[in-house]
């Protein structure tokens, strides 16, 4: 596997709401930091890490790969989606530590923008370990 490869399987993953899809890119032991400070480790983990995904609507990846090495690679990502659920914004809300959209009881959820860079390391033909570094922000109307 290489970064171009593994970002396909990852776009098609996520815009598919699909754990199985996600976790076949990685090794079984392999490593996930969402962020810099949170980790998953294993399949079981990242599969239940990808449930939040199931949390979106009208998902679309875009990406660009910066670097392409034999065994790593760099990519820059774009995506962004319709918050489908009252969790999915909590956890966004804690997530960035504060409520950037003051809602009302009622009020439509946001379109959520993510930007971010990936970096991973692959090994026999799976991903080992992938670092994420993103930011996001509601969508503006």
């Amino acid at each position: 596997m290489d970064i171009e490869r593994f970002m396909q399987g990852y776009k098609a993953a996520w815009e598919a709401q699909d754990e199985a899809l996600f976790c076949a890119l990685f090794a079984a032991d392999a490593e996930y930091h969402n962020t810099p400070f949170a980790v998953q480790r294993g399949h079981a983990e990242l599969a239940a890490y990808w449930q939040r995904v199931k949390l979106q609507r009208d998902v679309a990846l875009r990406y660009t790969i910066l670097s392409s090495q034999p065994g790593w690679g760099i990519a820059h990502w774009h995506v962004d989606y319709q918050v489908a659920s009252e969790e999915l914004f909590r956890i966004w809300a804690r997530s960035t530590g504060t409520n950037l959209v003051a809602r009302q009881p009622g009020d439509p959820l946001p379109r959520m923008v993510l930007d971010g860079m990936l970096a991973a390391r692959f090994d026999g033909g799976l991903c080992r370990e992938c670092r994420l570094w993103w930011h996001s922000l509601p969508q503006p109307a």
